[in-house]
């Protein structure tokens, strides 16, 4: 198994990663996204991954609206942008699933799709348009957060629902901001824009706009 490390530019990224095309269920930078792996062809990339770069990119079919489902085609177009994870957790049950947890790594553009041998798809992945990604100190300050935070209390009050504030106020702004984006029911092209959001800035203005107009439940979203 890889050891495991930290990425720090695109270049030390590898060309090509394995894909997952599900909608809904989008993984963001330093967020965490929990996966039950049972299609064969999905066991085998798993295989793959962890044998290598353990690297996973999750990204939308292009044109999936419905929460959290595949594409009537075993091979559906797939959206121009994704999140490539690095799995950080690894488990695998008596009836032969794996249950595994992605770590958010950097998003990554589609290049072109790779032809192989597999089951599984592969794309050859340009990283460079979101080298920003991978810096460990985000470039927003406190004032990002309390906006944020007052943005996300008004939301829930909407709909009567509750947060743990001691983990939302102790979250790094980034963890913070990627974990709504990824978690809030929004509609899964709401969700694609807040992933290709250019900076986190942009992602951050981008999900207070929504959670300033939606109440929970309306989006239509994938609940993590």
């Amino acid at each position: 198994m890889a050891l495991p490390r930290v990425y720090r530019k695109p270049s030390e990224l590898p060309v090509a990663i394995p894909v997952f095309p599900l909608g809904g269920a989008l993984l963001f930078p330093k967020a965490v996204l929990p996966l039950n792996i049972f299609e064969p062809r999905y066991l085998s990339m798993v295989d793959a991954a962890l044998v290598g770069h353990r690297l996973i990119g999750m990204i939308q079919p292009a044109g999936i609206v419905s929460p959290a489902t595949p594409s009537d085609t075993d091979s559906p177009n797939l959206a121009e942008v994704g999140c490539a994870g690095r799995i950080t957790g690894f488990q695998e049950t008596e009836d032969g699933r794996y249950l595994i947890a992605l770590t958010g790594i950097t998003r990554f553009r589609v290049r072109e799709e790779i032809k192989h041998d597999g089951a599984y798809r592969i794309v050859r992945a340009d990283w460079e348009a979101f080298a920003p990604d991978l810096d460990r100190q985000p470039a927003l300050d406190e004032s990002a957060r309390l906006r944020l935070i007052d943005a996300l209390k008004t939301y829930l009050e909407r709909g009567a629902m509750k947060a743990d504030w001691g983990a939302v106020e102790e979250a790094p702004v980034d963890t913070l901001i990627n974990s709504l984006s990824a978690g809030c029911p929004f509609t899964n092209p709401e969700k694609q824009a807040l992933l290709e959001a250019r900076t986190l800035e942009d992602r951050c203005a981008a999900l207070i706009s929504l959670l300033q107009m939606e109440r929970p439940g309306q989006g239509g979203g994938y609940v993590q």
